[in-house]
């Protein structure tokens, strides 16, 4: 083999590794999560180097680069995949959004949030010269409110047995409330785990870790989770978190739902999660003001009992 096909073959072979692997990777001071995110878009890394072996003139080089392809395809192209969902009589909608603790425009986004039309709305990031306008604005439009410290939810459903849900840090971004809906009692979490700080990601992984067990020791049949948890799907620590609870865009939903930076989402850190519900829909708005865009779905409510 030629030197320089060797060139490219070795580096087929490591783009392909790391999309492969990528959370086989060690952790120090973040970059092992930072490989994660950025794992979806290691393929962008393909074309222009088979391009490159081609003006190497080195065709073995640039069909090396099949495998990095093929790879990609079989482990993300089910993001894309039809989904199919049952028909029912009853449904909720949900959207949850971060406001952005700089946000200039409170009152666009509360307007927005108001105009999806759902049934929940869950917020994060609420505080400060921001906290008035949207309590004014959804208040009008949904009779049940319940918030603990940063976090929010507005419902059209009655709330009651309001908690405080751990997620890790010392002040409360988290809480745990019972929904009474049409179909029966649906309990609703509303989180915001820690930050990823550059070089450290401890203080997020304690906080998922902490969540995953209240969320695995809740006993209550159905279960909506909705926040910022902080953490892309392709996370090495995603995959352990609460076990038995399912993703609604991955359900759900079409494509891989990014929903950061909003301008230009590369990663998805907002999720709803449910156990013991039923996604119909899932998908991703983006409205005016927060740097986050908002996950939505629509869940179909549980069987009313008899």
């Amino acid at each position: 083999m030629r030197p320089r096909t060797l060139v490219f073959v070795s580096a087929a072979a490591l783009l392909t590794a790391l999309t492969a692997a990528h959370d086989a990777v060690p952790d120090v001071l973040g970059a092992g999560v930072a490989l994660d995110t950025a794992a979806p878009w290691l393929i962008l890394l393909a074309p222009p180097l088979a391009l490159l072996a081609l003006l190497a003139r080195s065709p073995a080089g640039a069909a090396a680069f099949l495998a990095p392809l093929l790879l990609w395809a079989y482990t993300f192209g089910s993001w894309w995949a039809p989904t199919a969902t049952a028909s029912t009589a009853g449904s909720m909608r949900i959207v949850s959004q971060n406001l952005y603790a700089d946000n200039a425009s409170p009152s666009a986004t509360a307007r927005a949030l108001a105009a999806t039309g759902a049934d929940i709305v869950a917020v994060q990031e609420l505080g400060g010269t921001d906290r008035a306008p949207v309590l004014r604005i959804l208040d009008a439009v949904y009779p049940y409110r319940e918030e603990r410290g940063t976090v929010a939810l507005w419902s059209r459903y009655p709330a009651s047995d309001t908690t405080v849900a751990d997620v890790g840090v010392g002040w409360q971004r988290g809480l745990r409330t019972h929904l009474t809906t049409p179909g029966g009692d649906v309990v609703v979490y509303v989180v915001h785990l820690p930050s990823i700080r550059p070089g450290d990601t401890e203080t997020r992984d304690d906080g998922l870790r902490i969540l995953s067990r209240q969320l695995a020791a809740d006993t209550a049949p159905h279960i909506l989770v909705a926040g910022d948890f902080n953490t892309a799907t392709t996370d090495r620590n995603w995959r352990s978190f609460a076990p038995g609870f399912r993703d609604a865009q991955t359900v759900a939903g079409s494509g891989p739902g990014f929903t950061w930076p909003a301008a230009f989402p590369v990663a998805r850190p907002d999720h709803l999660l449910v156990r013991g519900l039923s996604p119909l829909t899932a998908a991703v708005a983006r409205l005016p003001g927060p740097d986050h865009r908002a996950p939505t779905a629509t869940l179909a409510l549980p069987a009313a009992p008899r």
